[in-house]
């Protein structure tokens, strides 16, 4: 890395020039550059806004290769990829949908482009190239300045790596780019990658259990919670947590307005029931997220993140459209601090989903980088819940990593094997979430427990085959450290119940081998073992097949 280019393009005044230079009239960087590590600080001579800073760096790319570029945030669409691949998000049309509407407020499509050649992908955070068992990583070793983006091109055998800079007015020393690469083992650079970032691994232990989402969805009530903890309670398994999602508030935002027609006794006692059984309690919460129709957001609109014109700036189409709460006034920071006491000391939940967190970092702004600001709200989010556990959803990963306790890897999981996404690499899609579980998985014990999302061994409300379920809770058992369920069990029949304890099982599971055959390009070849046991599993991944 040490024959890496600056690419440098800023604005100082009403000028913008464009410059290779490490020192000009304007600012001075002072660089570290060895073999496997560049590290560029910046001193500003004036005030000046940087439009575009990159380091290109060569590398010669085989045509074996395979390249992990790691999506934007939990739910982003990310796996292994040929050099001669396209990527698979970037219809234009779609693009420019995403881009200018809430329908890509989840992404990253305001700030980065999306390329439609071949071996040109675009990731956040890291990347690898691996060569057989040889792994190349590329990876940041601070968000905290901003985001950094990796960019394959290879076709001309460059990687160009880019900091996310934009919003901010440079007026003294800043760290602008902090970068390592690694050779190795996928255990071996993970580790010191790791050990680099001086986070220790989790103390969180796997779990199974289950979440109301995924088969009522808002539509829940005591009757539900009920129904389905009296099934779970009597599987001859290890069930840590019962989880409560979406659906017990008034309005989202409005933590502790809880739906009295659904809920009439409140959550306490729903806590209480759920730890007569011996089981941990969890709660789903959008900590920074506040629904437009919200008491929160119609009597505090001075709490929430505004564009420099003062408009509100809107989240996602969720709930019919959220904004997102501003952590830096001391009035939304106390009210989010009370509703976590409530919920964690009051209320004895024990665990917190904390979903769309991406929303309190989407634009920059008092003067912030959107890298900096997830950083610092992860922060907040730690303080806030102390000792409890957090799940999180929803979230850039690296700012989450030392931050949560366990994390989804994928998006959330369809009903139906194969559902049109329309290029969106947020969207509900349970080919998208197998992906990303079996290939962000160096991730799991490391910055946290990965959560694959559900498996449903259901027959009802369901749309796929039971062989399409079974290859999913497979998936999961190999690569997941949070399995949850969503279904009542006590309709299951034999075979659902003997999957469900298959996959509930702790058993011990080494991963060796996980790759897409290059003959097919859509079969997955998992070696692993299984208590001491060698076994392989493949299958489909486009039409849910074993094979």
């Amino acid at each position: 890395m040490d024959k890496f280019k600056l690419n440098l393009e800023y604005k100082a005044g009403s000028v913008v020039y464009k410059t290779s230079q490490f020192e000009t009239a304007d600012f001075k960087i002072d660089f570290v550059a060895a073999r496997n590590h560049i590290l560029l600080k910046m001193k500003t001579k004036t005030k000046l806004e940087i439009l575009n800073l990159s380091v290109t760096i060569p590398y010669e790319f085989d045509s074996d290769d395979r390249i992990f570029m790691n999506g934007y945030q939990s739910w982003t669409d990310c796996r292994e990829m040929f050099v001669d691949d396209i990527p698979q998000h970037t219809n234009p049309a779609s693009t420019l949908v995403f881009k200018h509407t809430l329908l890509g407020a989840s992404g990253a499509y305001t700030f980065t482009e999306n390329i439609k050649k071949k071996g040109k992908f675009t990731g956040f955070s890291y990347m690898y190239v691996r060569r057989g068992e040889i792994f190349d990583l590329f990876a940041s070793l601070s968000e905290r300045s901003g985001y950094t983006l990796f960019m394959t091109d290879c076709a001309n055998n460059e990687i160009t790596v880019k900091k996310d800079l934009d919003g901010v007015v440079f007026d003294g020393e800043y760290e602008v780019l902090n970068i390592v690469n690694l050779k190795g083992t996928d255990t071996d650079v993970f580790d010191k990658w790791f050990k680099l970032l001086g986070i220790k691994k989790p103390d969180a232990k796997p779990m199974n259990g289950y979440t109301t989402w995924y088969n009522y969805y808002p539509h829940i009530n005591e009757k539900i919670v009920t129904d389905d903890l009296e099934a779970l309670s009597k599987v001859d398994a290890d069930i840590d947590i019962f989880q409560i999602d979406d659906g017990f508030q008034t309005a989202t935002g409005d933590w502790l307005s809880i739906d009295a027609e659904k809920f009439p006794n409140g959550m306490k006692a729903e806590v209480d029931k759920i730890h007569s059984k011996n089981m941990l309690a969890g709660l789903w919460l959008a900590p920074f997220g506040a629904q437009f129709t919200s008491r929160l957001l119609k009597e505090h609109k001075d709490w929430f993140i505004k564009k420099p014109n003062g408009r509100l700036v809107q989240a996602g189409p969720n709930w019919g459209g959220f904004c997102s709460l501003d952590i830096e006034n001391p009035d939304a920071r106390a009210y989010i601090k009370n509703f976590f006491d409530v919920v964690l000391n009051d209320w004895g939940f024990d665990l917190v989903k904390l979903d769309f967190l991406y929303c309190v970092a989407i634009i920059p702004y008092h003067n912030k980088t959107r890298g900096q600001l997830m950083c610092e709200a992860m922060d907040f989010l730690r303080e806030c819940v102390g000792d409890k556990k957090i799940l999180g959803c929803g979230v850039p990963l690296m700012p989450a990593f030392g931050k949560v306790d366990y994390c989804r890897i994928g998006a959330d999981m369809d009903l139906r094997w194969n559902k049109p996404t329309f290029d969106h690499r947020e969207f509900v899609s349970t080919i998208n979430t197998l992906g990303n579980t079996i290939f962000r998985r160096q991730l799991d014990g490391r910055a946290f427990l990965n959560d694959p999302d559900v498996f449903l061994l259901r027959e009802d409300n369901m749309h796929m085959d039971f062989e399409q379920r079974k290859i999913i809770a497979t998936v999961n058992k190999l690569f997941g450290s949070v399995l949850f369920t969503s279904d009542n069990v006590g309709e299951y029949r034999d075979e659902q119940m003997q999957k469900l304890l298959e996959v509930f099982s702790k058993d011990d599971i080494q991963i060796i081998r996980a790759e897409f055959l290059k003959e097919s390009r859509r079969v997955v070849d998992i070696d692993y073992v299984i208590n001491g046991e060698f076994k392989n599993f493949r299958f489909d991944l486009q039409h849910g097949r074993e094979v």
